[in-house]
């Protein structure tokens, strides 16, 4: 049975802020660091076999306290980056509001493609299953632990478990380094077994940010 440990990463200032960050590579802050080290000892103790993660910092810097502990590798992959946010990018989420009014209302009401140029959520579902398809690949068997971002987290197993976006709308954000486990076995395919796991924490950020 296959084994996937999908981790959101710690805390950084613009998630403090509400600034959307989408795909702008923002750094963890001195809290996110202190999570990713907290949680490390706890993801160690499930014996992973192999680490990956996004390639935006704030999740390749998550991975690194995991890495740190265990003597793995870090692998990396830009297919589990966070939703691309357009023209958000950079923005406060109240400045969103007032900017973009029509586009926010529709994405506050899940609508998958907004406009603004954000990522089709089907499009993030898509690419970030298959990376964590490929990262399953990389230890048949096995456990691997997946550092990524919290909107691109809940697509993406969503997307593997074959879940609308209705039940996806219905499933609690991942807190700042919190994670969801994925099992795999040849009968069942795909099963979620836990959902944020971790260490309790700051209240938790919203996934666009």
């Amino acid at each position: 049975m296959t084994r996937l440990i999908v981790w959101r990463h710690g805390n950084t200032d613009w998630n403090a802020a509400n600034r959307v960050q989408g795909q702008t590579d923002v750094p963890l802050n001195a809290l996110g660091r202190d999570q990713a080290r907290a949680a490390a000892p706890l993801l160690a103790a499930l014996r992973p076999d192999a680490i990956v993660a996004s390639d935006l910092s704030r999740a390749a810097e998550t991975a690194a306290a995991l890495a740190t502990v265990t003597g793995l590798p870090v692998r990396t992959d830009a297919r589990l980056r966070e939703r691309h946010f357009g023209q958000w990018q950079g923005l406060h989420l109240t400045e969103v509001a007032e900017r973009f009014p029509e586009e926010y209302a529709r994405w506050q009401a899940g609508d998958p493609a907004p406009g603004t140029d954000l990522e089709p959520l089907h499009d993030l579902g898509a690419r970030v299953a298959a990376a964590l398809m490929d990262a399953a690949d990389v230890a048949p068997g096995g456990t691997v632990v997946i550092a990524t971002h919290g909107g691109g987290s809940r697509q993406g197993v969503g997307h593997l478990l074959g879940w609308d976006s209705g039940v996806l709308r219905s499933i609690g954000s991942l807190a700042n380094c919190h994670w969801t486990e994925l099992r795999h076995d040849d009968v069942r395919g795909w099963q979620l077994r836990a959902h944020n796991v971790g260490l309790i924490t700051a209240p938790i950020a919203v996934d666009a940010v």
